[in-house]
């Protein structure tokens, strides 16, 4: 048989996406028959405004083998515990979307529907009571979980804040380690064959570099998914209409929490996180509702600290690619599409774009049903994540702002109504296998935008009143005892006068 396994892979774009895409690679690729070439534009820079992580990008250190002391250290990341939305709900109002567990399952029912059964008696229970991670993030505090499952501490979870350059540069310098080349070019356009596949990348100097596979992380332009492959661009900006975003770093003026930050405003959000060296602060907006100078102005009087870098403007259109994999190139990262960084999955989904690949890998004959496969899946989870996102604005009970207006009377994707109705008329959130968003981050939003269920689980009645309040006390009991345990998570890095001590 003939031999068709890859020989090349060319990545077009460094950033944290292209430099994950490499690491990742090298790493699944280790016996270095596959050669892997980043391509990386000394005239563009990266976007840079994506750092905040979720869990999953923990479980990825681990399969690249990269001590997360070290990451840490390096990129002068701090821990997350989850994200806290204030003003979201109504201005004052504030709630979490916390990682880790909620209190315990009760007659194999999640613990939300214990939640659904109080509030139908007409009680009321502490949030905090039975999320550790919630209860420690208020109390300025961090412990990383129970290794051996064995104490209260075992149901933590938690994920980075980072400075996306560092990140870049440290897999920049991992991948080189396995192997990747780096290019130094500017890509001017592409070379194709008979069938449409890309032949050769063709740089602005008239040089050529041919590949089998190509991975697009060029960013927003797209440079071979759109400008050569003209792959089209679905827009959701009916249900997303933020389109605009400006964000600079500043000064850190108080203790470092362990979690984002999100703070609704008139015509947006804006968002505060603390690193070890500065805070990153942006406000993501809608231009049909507020001005640019405006927006900063907003942006600069609520962070109240004079930025440390001249304020970075960015445009954006929300929505995807018509499809992400199309003949040998694959987009990832921002070529791929857009959602505003509300959940923090930008990163998440470069990762689980490669993750897709790997299951997906291809040789040389680029199967279409194999393609086929792969576009199915990426697209399924970008729409729910897209769901997710729409849900924060939807349930809004804001009438200060046309932008809140607009958004409680807009036409939702039916996957998202549906997903509502049953919740709102059952309390019961059905979750397919893979979904990045738990049935736990779907009723968090649900809880802290105010929607209750009209009715409860009929099987918590087989729990009696007495039985289920012993049981709340000692979940109760045990999230106060890991709070009382853990230090504080200023503690864990050196006390900072100013970044270049840092680095």
């Amino acid at each position: 048989m003939n031999d068709r396994r890859l020989r090349r892979i060319a990545i077009v774009g460094g950033g944290t996406a292209g430099w994950m895409a490499a690491s990742m690679l090298a790493r699944a690729l280790p016996d270095h028959s596959c050669a892997i070439t980043v391509i990386e534009s000394p005239d563009i820079g990266t976007v840079g405004v994506g750092e905040a992580t979720i869990p999953p990008l923990i479980d990825l250190l681990r399969f690249l083998d990269i001590n997360e002391a070290d990451f840490v250290r390096h990129t002068l990341s701090t821990y997350k515990l989850g994200i806290q939305f204030s003003d979201w709900r109504q201005v004052g109002h504030s709630y979490w979307h916390p990682f880790g567990t909620f209190g315990a399952r009760i007659n194999l029912r999640p613990f939300y529907h214990s939640w659904h059964k109080v509030q139908a008696g007409g009680g009321q229970l502490n949030f905090n009571d039975y999320s550790a991670c919630a209860a420690l993030g208020d109390a300025g505090r961090f412990r990383f979980p129970d290794p051996t499952g064995q104490t209260e501490a075992a149901g933590l979870r938690y994920a980075l804040h980072f400075d996306a350059g560092l990140v870049a540069r440290y897999l920049r310098a991992y991948s080189e380690r396995l192997g990747v080349q780096r290019l130094e070019r500017t890509v001017s356009g592409a070379t194709r064959l008979e069938n449409g596949n890309l032949h050769e990348l063709v740089f602005a100097d008239g040089s050529r570099l041919g590949a089998d596979l190509f991975v697009d992380c060029s960013g927003f332009r797209g440079v071979l998914i759109e400008q050569v492959l003209a792959t089209g661009y679905l827009p959701w900006t009916d249900v997303l209409p933020c389109d605009r975003a400006v964000a600079f770093p500043s000064e850190i003026t108080s203790a470092r929490p362990p979690y984002t930050q999100s703070f609704a405003r008139s015509a947006g959000w804006r968002w505060r996180i603390p690193l070890q060296h500065r805070a990153g602060n942006g406000y993501v907006y809608s231009s049909a509702f507020i001005s640019d100078s405006d927006a900063l102005d907003d942006l600069l009087g609520q962070v109240g600290a004079k930025p440390r870098a001249e304020p970075r403007q960015l445009r954006f259109v929300t929505g995807r690619r018509k499809v992400l994999w199309n003949h040998n190139c694959v987009a990832l990262g921002l070529a791929s599409g857009f959602l505003e960084p509300l959940e923090s999955t930008s990163i998440h989904l470069v990762m689980s774009g490669v993750y897709k690949l790997l299951e997906h890998f291809p040789d040389r004959a680029f199967d279409p049903e194999n393609i086929a496969s792969y576009n199915a899946e990426a697209i399924e989870e970008t729409e729910r994540i897209r769901d997710f996102i729409v849900l924060h604005y939807c349930l809004s009970q804001r009438d200060d702002a046309p932008l809140w207006r607009y958004c409680r009377s807009m036409q939702l994707p039916d996957s998202l109504a549906q997903r509502i109705e049953l919740y709102q008329r059952t309390g019961r959130i059905r979750i397919k296998a893979g979904e990045l968003f738990s049935d736990l981050s779907w009723f968090y939003i649900f809880n802290g935008m105010g929607v209750t269920p009209r009715t409860y689980d009929p099987l918590m009645d087989v729990v009696g009143d007495a039985q289920l309040r012993d049981i709340l006390t000692k979940l109760a009991q045990s999230t106060a005892a890991v709070v009382a345990s853990a230090p504080s998570h200023d503690s864990y890095f050196p006390t900072i006068t100013n970044e270049s001590t840092i680095r």
